[in-house]
């Protein structure tokens, strides 16, 4: 660029201050919205490790991004490399300015090498900007709403122009005149995008790696309740510096609502809408507001519409962690008494009278230990088997207990029952009745701590993830295996199945996203005859609907989730569903009412590979 006139640079200072000015009045305000609003009291770097590994890869290398939409993943990957790619080019762009630039690219080896990849990564950018421009302006995919935003489009055309005016540069060796209007040109797009950056989705260029970085560092983590005055999310007051960092960190991607299955048939939840509507609240409320958080923006009946089963928690590539929102929306409405729900308060009753979801009186799980000559767990056992309600009450639940303890035996490995249980309070956490779970967890954590239990086993899911890890508020950590990883060690010493039965595999949202348990049920289920896979699978597998306390309540608004995944697991041939959660096995037996499918635990698929006597 030729040296500019005492003018220009009076006119680029005044430009680059005026830039500046505008974005830190903007970026200011949410700035100090997040740092107004109540610190997180668990809140706690350590460990370091993971959080510098989710750092590196959803953030420096996109793996998440990409991972979830491979090919505008990677379109969008290319624009964020690029941007890494263009700071040192930009720096030097305004020290050229003032005779100071430090980057040539004709002369010496770094300058020439390092805008020649520039180069390459401008050529991707612009490829890439441009084809995310057609997508979300031509294509426009639902997940990214109906609303077209002109600010998107605007700074998608900036980029565009940054690139290319960069390109013309570089690769036509310009006269002084054009390569100063050049100069010019793409000065433009940078003193503009600074300041549109705090009022549109492209804030997450600066929040989002925070975001990622000071997450729970645990998937669906609930923090405790502090003090007697807490509640939950009730108020502004409530709203924690993650939460508000969390909300101005969405870039609306629709990835949470893409993959939620309450939105997907036909209910009023979505996620996206419940970060969004957090940060409107934060935006028209302020941080420590008296206002109720339920009401304009986030809407009570989404809320309590969730599963929880944590696929937008999983997909969010920006580090939102929306099941602590909505537990915490849940229990502000419930802790307080404002939520009615008819189906709601029969549950908590259930729960307070008889200890257990279904209702049941204690003598019937008594009478179910007598009958099928089930051991007292006395401490010497190796473990201590927990029946859980389903596995205590539910017929079909007794079935897998009676399956499972058939392997036991088969396998010469001792266990014993409880005397007394009661739920272990996994519906009343996620509906955020915070004084029934605490009630029933105090009375299992006693019954267990009698015996001296060691090592638990469970069938179900649930009761493994709230034992595992939401009994950790009371000072207790036990150790806990769900029958499905028990069953891959015993794997080997069973004959395999000669059968060529067709068995797609369900996972269960509280096996997979909470507990990583992907494989051990599927090596199950290929001894017992030929594993399908249902189009969603694994991570993004589709839930059954129960989750969340929502097998207990009343599904009135859009298609039921049972029948819409009962149909997608039907439709893959197979003769038998496998399941690994009586949760899972009642919704999809209600679902496939009528039809000739098969649903069956894995620990029943496995009992029948014992030889008969």
């Amino acid at each position: 660029m030729p040296t500019p006139s005492p003018a220009e640079l009076l006119l680029l200072a005044l430009s680059i201050a005026a830039s500046a000015a505008i974005f830190w009045k903007r970026f200011g305000i949410v700035l100090r919205t997040i740092r107004a609003s109540r610190p997180d009291s668990d809140f706690s770097l350590s460990p370091l490790a993971p959080r510098l590994r989710h750092l590196f890869l959803d953030v420096l290398c996109q793996a998440k991004v990409i991972r979830g939409r491979p090919l505008p993943g990677l379109a969008h990957a290319f624009v964020f490399w690029g941007f890494c790619a263009f700071a040192l080019i930009t720096l030097n762009h305004f020290a050229q300015a003032v005779g100071l630039a430090f980057l040539n690219p004709r002369q010496g080896l770094f300058g020439p090498i390092y805008y020649f990849l520039a180069a390459a990564f401008a050529i991707a950018v612009s490829l890439s900007i441009t084809g995310l421009a057609i997508r979300r302006f031509l294509i426009r995919p639902k997940w990214l709403g109906d609303h077209v935003s002109l600010e998107s489009g605007l700074i998608a055309f900036l980029i565009l122009l940054l690139m290319l005016t960069f390109l013309a540069d570089y690769l036509s060796q310009p006269s002084p005149a054009i390569s100063k209007a050049l100069w010019w040109t793409h000065t433009l797009p940078l003193l503009v995008f600074l300041p549109l950056l705090p009022h549109t989705k492209h804030l997450h260029l600066i929040l989002s790696p925070a975001a990622v970085f000071l997450s729970r560092g645990q998937f669906s983590k609930i923090p405790p309740l502090v003090g007697d005055e807490d509640f939950g999310l009730d108020t502004g007051r409530d709203v924690t510096q993650l939460l508000a960092l969390q909300a101005y960190s969405c870039v609306e991607c629709g990835r949470c609502q893409q993959h939620c299955p309450a939105h997907n048939t036909g209910k009023e939840l979505n996620p996206k809408q419940l970060a969004l509507g957090l940060r409107a609240y934060l935006n028209e409320n302020g941080a420590n507001s008296e206002s109720q958080l339920l009401g304009n923006h986030l809407s009570e009946t989404a809320v309590f519409q969730c599963t929880t089963c944590g696929a937008c928690e999983t997909q969010c590539p920006v580090g939102v962690q929306h099941l602590p929102l909505i537990v915490g929306l849940r229990r502000g409405a419930v802790n307080t008494g404002r939520w009615e729900d008819e189906f709601g308060g029969e549950l908590f009753l259930k729960l307070e009278r008889s200890g257990n979801p279904l209702g049941m009186a204690a003598i019937e799980r008594d009478r179910f230990i007598q009958k099928n000559a089930l051991p007292l767990f006395d401490g010497t056992q190796e473990y201590c088997l927990w029946l859980g309600c389903m596995g205590s009450y539910d017929p079909h639940g007794r079935e897998t207990v009676l399956a499972l303890v058939q392997l036991l035996r088969h396998a010469g490995i001792t266990f014993g029952v409880l005397r007394k249980e009661k739920c272990t309070g996994d519906s009343a956490r996620r509906l955020g009745n915070d004084l029934a779970f605490q009630q029933l967890a105090e009375f299992n954590i006693q019954q267990l701590q009698a015996v001296q239990a060691a090592k638990l086993l469970s069938i179900c899911p649930h009761c493994v993830r709230t034992i595992r890890e939401d009994w950790r508020e009371f000072g207790v950590h036990f150790e806990i295996e769900h029958h499905s990883v028990l069953l891959a060690r015993l794997n080997s010493t069973l004959p395999a199945s000669q059968s060529q039965e067709k068995i797609v595999y369900h996972d269960p949202c509280y096996l997979g996203r909470y507990q990583d348990v992907y494989q051990a049920p599927r090596d199950v289920v290929r001894a017992s005859g030929e594993l399908l896979e249902a189009p969603r699978h694994g991570q993004t597998s589709f839930c059954c609907g129960a989750g969340g306390g929502l097998v207990y309540l009343g599904e009135e608004q859009g298609t039921r989730i049972s029948q819409v995944r009962a149909r997608e697991l039907t439709d893959t041939g197979a003769a038998t569903i496998a399941a690994a959660c009586p949760f899972c096995h009642t919704m999809f037996r209600d679902a496939l009412a009528g039809t000739e499918t098969t649903i069956l635990d894995i620990a029943q698929l496995t009992a029948n590979r014992i030889p008969k006597p």
